[in-house]
């Protein structure tokens, strides 16, 4: 069977500025034989191409199309919302290219959405008049609810901890887009033409790579490399169908899918020839 992956990025590929080793060998051996994947990221604040330069630069050669943030997972599910609508940006440039790229203008009063996506520029000014602007219509969008982002110095406040205080302010609670929504781990999925039971999803956290995992019926792979240990798991109703130390592990790409990874449930697939299903399943 056709496999595809799905492959969480810090924590996974690299710590911070530092490549994990034999990550870069590994997406190697997937663009050598021609595997589908696309890496998959909660952090808006970067384009395509300011993450492509950043892999490059660590020695793993991919496409911009091998990339998919959660910023582009919003702006996508926006424009079909509202087409042409106009937003209200919290965030940087990451967010701001894939939301004109989808059609949206960015306005400073009376906009459709307040999109909140993550950003070292955040002020008190911008969050007031998020508030008044939320408070006044604007529907409050999340590009994703992470609490908090690793930084090589420690750790600084994330998108969620933004959309935390909007939400305290205003009584409204916001609609998030990024890891784990099905909306974003659908999105990647048809990006690379998979199915579901094609479909593995790769990361280092419990509570986004691994749950959207779960609950879209992908398989999943955690590497210990990033925010969870092995004692951890005991804390959580779900797991992955694999642990693994890193990502180096998964090199020899053929033996793992076959002898390690289970096989994919089909009957989640979606139906595209309902007549050849009616006939398979007589």
């Amino acid at each position: 069977m056709r496999t595809g992956f799905l492959i969480d990025m810090d924590g996974v590929i690299y710590r911070g500025s530092q490549l994990i080793p034999g990550a870069d060998h590994f997406i190697d051996v997937l663009l050598r034989n021609d595997i589908p994947f696309l890496f998959l990221t909660n952090n808006s604040q970067r384009t395509r191409r300011d993450v492509q330069t950043k892999l490059q630069r660590m020695g793993i050669h991919v496409e911009e199309s091998h990339v998919f943030t959660c910023a582009i997972a919003t702006a996508r599910y926006l424009a079909k919302l509202k087409p042409n609508g106009t937003a209200y940006i919290i965030g940087e440039g990451g967010l701001l290219q894939a939301m004109h790229q989808n059609g949206f203008s960015i306005v400073d009063h009376a906009p459709d959405f307040v999109v909140v996506g993550e950003g070292r520029t955040v002020t008190l000014d911008a969050l007031e008049s998020a508030v008044n602007m939320i408070l006044g219509g604007a529907k409050l969008i999340a590009t994703n609810m992470d609490p908090s982002c690793p930084t090589q110095s420690g750790t600084r406040p994330g998108c969620g901890a933004t959309v935390a205080y909007l939400e305290a302010v205003t009584g409204r609670k916001a609609f998030s887009v990024g890891k784990p929504s099905p909306i974003m781990m659908r999105a990647a999925r048809k990006e690379l033409n998979l199915a579901t039971s094609q479909t593995v999803m790769i990361g280092d956290t419990m509570d986004t790579d691994i749950l959207g995992g779960v609950q879209m019926g992908y398989r999943t792979v955690l590497t210990l490399t990033g925010g969870t240990r092995r004692e951890d798991l005991e804390q959580f109703a779900y797991g992955p169908d694999v642990i693994v130390e890193s990502v180096a592990e998964l090199c020899d790409i053929n033996s793992f899918v076959q002898s390690s990874l289970p096989v994919g449930n089909r009957d989640d697939d979606t139906i595209h020839n309902f007549r050849e299903w009616a006939l398979a399943n007589a």
